[in-house]
């Protein structure tokens, strides 16, 4: 499977970097994570829930850490174990309605990352780990390839079964209860992809930024589109265009992907922003 993309690649861009493996594992990578990102990113924007991915991201110490005392040698899975309680934690006591929303994400953000840290550094072990914060797409590897494969096809087909009630269930939760949607359900299948999503891309964007790219392809998208089919296709274009443009730009001058990439998505918002400002004065 991976050889015949190999085959695509190279015959679609006559390119210097399709002449080294990791490139082209980092360019399928960086697709997968664009169109996931690109999906998630509107619900992410419907809900005001970019706090919450971030603080997802920030979680990710304290699921190695865990793995480490627990002696998992595959981080992944008590990262990705974490950030599905760590997530489902966070929205039962925002629902519990207690405290605001972006309080209760301050303090277990905060607490996550914090307690990641203090056992990762115990002894100054903390260097081998610091990879996590700005990522290395080119180090991607077949087989979380695979991985990103599979939650892309979770994702695709939970949207395709569950759209209209995901969507109901972040614009208007009243209308949604009193058409029989189980709000709190969908809001939970929605959180636990967000960690699978998360937990799956951070070691390739780096903690720093994958906050960033989970939410400017629906920003820039909101800012131009009509309806919510256009408002979807735009965000997974804005972030595709984005994570490959970026990829390609950070392989040219030496910089960091992840950085590439919310760079070029930034201009994306900014442009999409200044349209919307003049397409709204020329109303008035």
């Amino acid at each position: 499977m991976i050889e015949f993309i190999y085959f695509i690649i190279e015959k679609l861009f006559p390119f210097s970097w399709v002449e080294f493996n990791f490139m082209k594992n980092a360019f399928i990578a960086i697709l997968l994570i664009s169109v996931l990102f690109g999906i998630v990113s509107t619900m992410i924007v419907n809900n005001k829930m970019s706090f919450f991915s971030d603080a997802l991201g920030h979680c990710v110490f304290t699921g190695i850490a865990l793995g480490v005392m627990l002696g998992i040698d595959n981080y992944i899975i008590s990262m990705m174990a974490f950030a599905i309680i760590f997530a489902l934690g966070i929205s039962t006591i925002i629902n519990s309605g207690i405290s605001s929303s972006d309080t209760i994400i301050g303090v277990f953000s905060s607490a996550g990352i914090s307690l990641g840290i203090v056992v990762l550094s115990f002894g100054g072990g903390f260097s081998k780990y610091s990879g996590y914060l700005i990522g290395d797409i080119l180090s991607v590897t077949k087989q979380e390839i695979h991985s990103l494969f599979i939650i892309l096809a979770i994702v695709v087909l939970i949207w395709f079964v569950s759209f209209n009630k995901l969507i109901m269930s972040s614009l208007n939760k009243e209308l949604a209860l009193s058409k029989g949607v189980n709000v709190k359900f969908y809001k939970n299948i929605f959180v636990i992809l967000i960690a699978l999503i998360v937990t799956i891309s951070l070691k390739l964007v780096g903690m720093l930024v994958i906050n960033s790219l989970l939410v400017l392809p629906a920003a820039s998208a909101k800012n131009i589109s009509k309806n919510i089919k256009s408002y979807h296709i735009i965000s997974i274009l804005f972030s595709m265009f984005s994570g490959v443009s970026g990829l390609i730009i950070s392989y040219y001058i030496g910089t960091s992907a992840g950085a590439s990439i919310v760079i070029i998505s930034s201009i994306i918002f900014f442009v999409t922003f200044f349209i919307a400002i003049n397409k709204n004065s020329n109303y008035q």
